[in-house]
C-alpha cells in the first residue's frame, strides 16, 4: 500500500495547479492592460481622463499580480511545513524560515535546487511575497539585487499612483510571465519530489 506521505507531493502539485488554472490565470487575462502609457500634456480633458484610466488599469493589474504571488508563496510555504512534519524531517524543531524548510525538504525529496535555477526561482517568489507584505526593508533591497528586471523602467507601462517620491516597493512590477515562472517552479519542485510512478517532472507552463 502506498504510504500517505508518498502521496503528498502529487497532491501538493495538483492544488496550486488548479489555483493557477482556475483562478489566477483567468483573472489576470480578464484585466485590461496597456503596453504603453501616454505621457506629456493632454490635448483635452477627455484625453487626460482616458490616460488616467489607462494608468489605473495597469496599476490594478500589477497589484493583482502581487496579490497572486503572495498567495502562491503562502500555499507553497504551508505545503513545505506539512511535508516536513509528515516526513519527520531531521531536526524539524530547529528549522526557521522559508529557506531552511526549502533546503530540508529538497534534501529529503532528492530535489536538485540548482537544476533549471529551481531554487533561485522559488527564493525570488518568496522574496517578492515578503516585499508585497512589508514594503520597504531588507527583503526589498535583497530583491532589487536578486531580480533587477522587476524594476525595469525602460518600458513605459507603469505609473506609481501614490503621491510623493516613489518607493521601490511600490514600483516593483510583476507580469503574467512572472506568475508563470513561479507556478512552474512550485509544481516542478513537487513533481521532482514525487516518488510515485508517472510523476510530472516538468508541468506544461510556458512563458509567452
Amino acid at each position: 500500500m502506498t504510504e500517505v506521505v508518498d502521496q503528498l507531493p502529487r497532491i501538493f502539485q495538483a492544488n496550486p495547479d488548479r489555483l493557477f488554472v482556475r483562478v489566477i490565470q483567468p483573472n489576470m487575462d480578464a484585466l485590461v492592460f496597456h503596453n504603453v502609457l501616454e505621457e506629456g500634456e493632454a490635448a483635452s480633458m477627455h484625453e487626460f481622463l482616458d490616460r488616467a484610466a489607462t494608468q489605473v488599469d495597469n496599476y490594478t493589474a500589477n497589484e493583482a499580480a502581487k496579490s497572486f504571488v503572495l498567495t502562491l508563496a503562502a500555499v507553497f510555504e504551508r505545503q513545505l511545513s506539512i511535508w516536513a512534519t509528515s516526513t519527520r524531517t531531521k531536526d524539524l524543531a530547529k528549522l526557521r524560515g522559508f529557506q531552511e524548510y526549502l533546503q530540508a525538504c529538497a534534501q529529503h525529496g532528492n530535489v536538485d535546487l540548482a537544476t533549471d535555477d529551481l531554487g533561485a526561482e522559488l527564493d525570488e517568489m518568496f522574496t517578492v511575497a515578503n516585499v508585497v507584505r512589508h514594503g520597504e526593508g531588507p527583503s526589498c533591497e535583497r530583491l532589487r539585487t536578486m531580480a533587477p528586471a522587476l524594476w525595469d523602467h525602460t518600458i513605459a507601462e507603469y505609473r506609481d499612483l501614490l503621491p510623493g517620491p516613489s518607493r521601490p516597493s511600490e514600483t516593483l512590477r510583476l507580469r503574467r510571465t512572472d506568475l508563470v515562472r513561479y507556478i512552474r517552479a512550485t509544481t516542478r519542485f513537487w513533481g521532482r519530489a514525487d516518488p510515485l510512478p508517472m510523476a510530472v517532472i516538468d508541468p506544461p507552463y510556458w512563458l509567452t
